[in-house]
C-alpha cells in the first residue's frame, strides 16, 4: 500500500506540472523560446539564433531542435509540454537503477517513484517546463552513462553529445580519462568535435557568435550579475567585482573548485559511486560556467545519493538540505534579512561548491556506511488502552536530535504556517458576522469583558505601553527561548515538548481557514487598537497592516496557545517554585494582553487553550507519549551497554594477584571456563561495583 500511495503521488505530481504549464495562454507558455515566438504564436526559426540573445543554447542544440519546429507548430507546446516529462521520468528510472548498491529490497522499491516526485517538486524541473528548456537532455545523456551495462564506447559517445550541448560538461571526460578509462575519454572529446563542426558547417554564423562572442553562453539570456546566474563569475559581480581584478579571481577560484571537485568525483567513482560522482562532476560544471541558470542545476539534487554523517541521526541532515534548497524559494529558506538573505539569493551555487568541495562523503569501504551509530530509541509507551498508541511501529528517539536538522524544519515549518495564515479566507463580511456571533455568544455566558478592559488599557498610559511591549515582543521570545533551553538540558524532554506545539500551530491553521473572524479592534465598534494604532475602516484593505498577514486569522488565539504550552511545560521541568508560579501565570498574563489590547476575544484564548490540550491529546493517541520522559535514559548508550557486556565476559579470565602492594589482573593459562559456569565471587562482586558506578 505504501508503494501503491508512492506511485500515485509521482503521477499526481507529474500530471499536476504538466497542467499547470498546458493551462497558460499559449503566448505564455515556454517563454524561454521565444526566438520561435511569432506574431501567431506559434513556434519558427528566422534569422540568428542570437540576434536576440534570448537563445542561451549551443548552434548544435539549435541545430537539433530545429527538426521540432513543424511539432511546435501543429501542437502549440503540448507535445513539447510531455515530451520533457517523459524525460523526467525515464531520468527517475535510470537514477533509481544507478544507486551505489549494495541496496535493501526495501530502498530498491521505493526509489524510482521517490525520485520521480523530487524531480517533478524540484526548481530546475519546474523551471524547464514553464519555459520550454531542453536541460534534462544532457543529464539524462550523462546519467545514461552510470548503468552498470553502458559500455565506455557508449559512455564516451553519450557525453560528448551532451557536452555539445552544454560545454561544461567536457569536464565529465577529464573524469573518464582520470579514472583509467582513456579511450572512452577520447570518444567523448571526437564526439564533442564532430557534433561543433556538424553545427559550424550547418550555421556557421551561429557558430562564430556564439564561440567567438558567447564562449560557454556569456552574455546571452539575463545579465550575468542577476541572481538568476548561480555560477562564481555571477557571485563575484554580485558582490561588486568586476573587470581583470573579477576575471583574475574568477581563474583562480574556477581552477580551485575544479581541482578539488574533480578529485573527489575520481574517488567517489572509483568507489564506485558513480552518480555520486557524476552530481560531484556537474556541481562542479555549474559553479566554473559563465553562467548557470536555475533550468541547469539539476546536479545538485543528484548529490542527495551521498551519506553523510556518523550517527544514524544524522544521516537525514544533508538530503534534506539539499532537497529544500532545491525546491523552495530563497525566502521559504532563510528570511530576507542581512546575511541571511544573502545566503538565500545564492543557495544553490552554495549547494553546489558543498557538494562539490566540502561534505565528507562516506566510501562504501567506510565502516559507517551501513552502520552508523544507532540512535537510542524507546519501545512504544504502554497505555492503560489497548488501542493507544496508534503507531505502534514509532519508537521515541531518546537523543538530542540533529541542530541544523532542527533549525531548517523549524524554518520551514514557520515559512508554512505564515503562508497558510496568509491565504486563509479573508472575507470581510464573513470575518464581521463571526465577530458578531462571538459576542453573542459571550454576552450569553457573561464573559464579555472586551469593550470595558480595552477602555480601562487605553486610558491608562503605563499599562497600554506595557501591554504593547509585551504583545509585540513576548509572542516569539518566550517560545523559542523555551526550546533552546529544552534543547541543550534536556534533549529527550525537548522531543516530548515540540511535538504538541507542532500538533497545536497545525489544529490553528485549521480554525483559521475554516472561520474567518474579525478582532474586536477590526469590528468597528468602538474597540481602541493599542498596538497597531488606528485603522480605517472605510479602507477594504485596512491600510498597510493588512498587506503583511491576515488581519481575520484570530481563532483560535496562537497568542495564548504558545504561552499555555510554556506554561505546561515550565510547571513540569522548572526546578524551583517561583519558576512554576511564572510559568503558570504566563498564560493568564497573555490572556489579558490580548484583550485589553482588542487583539482577541475572550473566547479566542479558549480556543488557543482548546488546541493545546489537543496537540498533547493527540501526541498521546498517536504515539502513547503521555508523561514527561526520563533524561536518565540517554546516558546509557549502545557503546556503555557493550563495555558492561565485555566487564562481565572478561571476569573468568582473570585472576587478582598482589605483587608489591598493588592489585594486578592478568591473564592465566587455564582451561576455558563453561559457558554457563558462575564467575569467581571476587570477580562477581567487582563487576557489581562497576555496574554501580555505570
Amino acid at each position: 500500500m505504501g508503494l501503491a500511495a508512492l506511485w500515485l503521488l509521482a503521477g499526481v505530481l507529474a500530471v499536476r506540472q504538466a497542467a499547470a504549464v498546458l493551462r497558460l495562454p499559449p503566448d505564455e507558455r515556454l517563454t524561454d523560446l521565444e526566438t520561435w515566438i511569432g506574431e501567431e504564436g506559434v513556434l519558427h526559426v528566422r534569422g540568428s539564433l542570437y540576434d536576440g540573445d534570448s537563445f542561451t543554447g549551443t548552434p548544435f542544440s539549435g541545430l537539433v531542435l530545429k527538426p521540432l519546429t513543424r511539432a511546435a507548430e501543429q501542437s502549440l507546446g503540448v507535445a513539447w509540454t510531455f515530451g520533457t516529462l517523459l524525460l523526467v521520468v525515464v531520468l527517475g528510472l535510470v537514477v533509481a537503477r544507478s544507486l551505489p548498491g549494495p541496496v535493501s529490497r526495501r530502498t530498491s522499491l521505493i526509489a524510482a517513484p521517490l525520485a520521480i516526485s523530487l524531480l517533478v517538486l524540484s526548481l530546475p524541473v519546474r523551471n524547464t517546463f514553464t519555459l520550454g528548456q531542453t536541460s534534462i537532455i544532457p543529464v539524462l545523456l550523462v546519467v545514461l552513462t552510470v548503468l552498470p551495462r553502458t559500455s565506455g564506447r557508449q559512455a564516451g559517445v553519450l557525453i560528448g553529445v551532451a557536452a555539445a550541448l552544454q560545454p561544461a560538461l567536457l569536464l565529465f571526460a577529464v573524469v573518464l580519462w582520470l579514472i583509467g578509462r582513456r579511450r572512452a575519454a577520447a570518444l567523448a572529446g571526437a564526439t564533442f568535435a564532430g557534433c561543433t563542426a556538424l553545427a559550424w558547417a550547418a550555421m556557421p554564423h551561429d557558430s562564430w557568435t556564439y564561440w567567438g562572442h558567447h564562449i560557454g553562453g556569456a552574455g546571452l539570456g539575463a545579465p550575468a550579475d542577476s541572481l538568476a546566474n548561480q555560477s562564481l563569475h555571477g557571485l563575484l559581480l554580485r558582490i561588486g567585482l568586476e573587470g581583470p581584478v573579477e576575471l583574475a579571481l574568477l581563474a583562480v577560484l574556477a581552477v580551485a573548485v575544479t581541482v578539488i571537485g574533480l578529485r573527489r568525483a575520481v574517488h567517489y567513482a572509483k568507489d564506485g559511486q558513480l552518480l555520486l560522482a557524476a552530481a560531484i562532476t556537474g556541481s562542479v560544471a555549474l559553479a566554473v560556467s559563465p553562467t548557470s541558470w536555475q533550468h541547469q542545476q539539476l546536479w545538485i539534487l543528484l548529490a542527495v545519493v551521498g551519506r553523510v554523517g556518523r550517527r544514524a541521526s544524522d544521516r537525514l541532515v544533508w538530503p534534506v538540505l539539499v532537497v529544500l534548497t532545491m525546491s523552495l524559494s530563497r525566502t521559504a529558506l532563510l528570511p530576507d534579512i542581512e546575511i541571511l538573505g544573502h545566503i538565500g539569493y545564492n543557495a544553490p551555487l552554495l549547494a553546489a561548491l558543498v557538494a562539490a568541495c566540502v561534505v565528507p562523503f562516506h566510501s562504501r569501504t567506510s565502516p559507517r556506511w551501513d552502520d552508523p551509530e544507532p540512535t537510542p530509541v524507546a519501545d512504544p509507551a504502554k497505555s492503560r488502552f489497548a488501542w493507544v498508541p496508534l503507531l505502534r511501529f514509532l519508537k521515541r528517539p531518546l537523543s538530542r536530535p540533529n541542530l541544523m536538522l532542527e533549525l531548517m524544519l523549524i524554518r520551514v515549518g514557520y515559512f508554512a504556517y505564515s503562508w497558510i495564515r496568509a491565504h486563509a479566507p479573508d472575507e470581510r463580511s464573513v470575518a464581521e458576522g463571526h465577530g458578531d456571533q462571538v459576542l453573542t455568544l459571550e454576552g450569553w455566558l457573561h464573559i464579555d469583558i472586551e469593550h470595558w478592559f480595552n477602555a480601562i488599557v487605553a486610558d491608562t498610559g503605563w499599562l497600554k505601553d506595557f501591554m504593547n511591549w509585551y504583545y509585540s515582543t513576548f509572542h516569539f521570545l518566550i517560545p523559542l527561548s523555551l526550546l533552546a533551553w529544552l534543547y541543550l538540558r534536556r534533549p529527550a524532554t525537548y522531543r516530548w515538548a515540540r511535538t504538541p506545539l507542532a500538533f497545536a500551530t497545525m489544529l490553528a491553521l485549521v480554525g483559521f481557514w475554516l472561520y474567518p473572524l474579525a478582532p474586536p479592534r477590526l469590528m468597528g465598534l468602538g474597540y481602541v487598537d493599542t498596538a497597531h494604532g488606528p485603522q480605517d475602516l472605510n479602507n477594504p484593505d485596512f491600510g498597510a497592516l493588512t498587506k503583511l498577514s491576515n488581519q481575520y486569522a484570530a481563532m483560535p488565539s496562537l497568542h495564548v496557545g504558545w504561552s499555555l504550552w510554556c506554561g505546561v511545560v515550565i510547571a513540569i521541568v522548572a526546578p524551583y517554585v517561583w519558576a512554576k508560579v511564572l510559568g503558570i501565570l504566563y498564560p493568564l498574563l497573555t490572556t489579558a494582553v490580548i484583550v485589553g489590547t482588542a487583539n482577541h476575544y475572550v473566547l479566542d484564548a479558549v480556543g488557543g487553550a482548546a488546541i493545546v490540550s489537543a496537540g498533547f491529546g493527540l501526541q498521546y493517541v498517536l504515539l502513547g507519549v503521555g508523561k514527561r520522559p526520563r533524561e536518565e535514559a540517554p546516558a546509557l548508550s549502545a557503546s556503555m551497554g557493550a563495555t558492561l557486556a565485555r566487564a562481565r565476559g572478561l571476569v573468568p579470565g582473570l585472576v587478582r594477584q598482589r605483587s608489591g602492594g598493588h592489585d594486578d589482573a592478568e591473564p592465566v593459562d587455564a582451561e576455558p571456563a563453561d559457558a554457563g559456569a558462575e564467575p569467581p565471587k571476587e570477580g562477581r562482586a567487582r563487576v557489581e561495583r562497576h555496574d554501580q558506578r555505570v
